[in-house]
């Protein structure tokens, strides 16, 4: 059997075949063998595209796939590397909500600054953090 070729390949994945050489050279797609020097691969790497976009869509960086894939022992089961990849990416994303909530809060603070001159900002801003700090200016 010849295999797929990387342009069947990223059709039927929805990709470029770019992405599919770049996957390749980061590690996270195996090499495809050749035939007559063109990429020719088993129709089984669709199901590993497919889990890199998934994972892609939910946040996961190429580090986080590699892991995914590399950063078990081989026996463990697909649902536990989702498992534990996906609960340290939820506490991410947590820390990044209360980042955003914070950031929102202080934006909406900032729309009612009545200052004529950036200075008057800074000043009120330095004497502020100076209050936080329990320091007597």
């Amino acid at each position: 059997m010849a295999g797929l070729t990387i342009s069947q390949i990223a059709r039927r994945g929805e990709l470029r075949p770019s992405a599919i050489r770049y996957y390749e050279k980061v590690g996270i797609l195996p090499a495809a063998h050749r035939v007559s020097g063109q990429r020719r691969y088993d129709e089984t790497v669709l199901y590993r595209l497919a889990v890199i976009q998934r994972a892609q869509q939910i946040g996961f960086s190429l580090e986080d796939i590699r892991r995914l894939f590399f950063g078990f022992r081989k026996n463990t089961p697909a649902s536990e590397r989702w498992y534990k990849l996906s609960k340290q990416k939820l506490t991410e994303l947590d820390k990044l909500a209360s980042y955003i909530q914070t950031i929102q809060g202080l934006l909406r603070r900032q729309q009612n600054c009545s200052c004529t001159a950036l200075d008057q900002c800074g000043k009120a801003m330095f004497l502020k953090n100076c209050e936080e700090r329990g320091e007597k200016q």
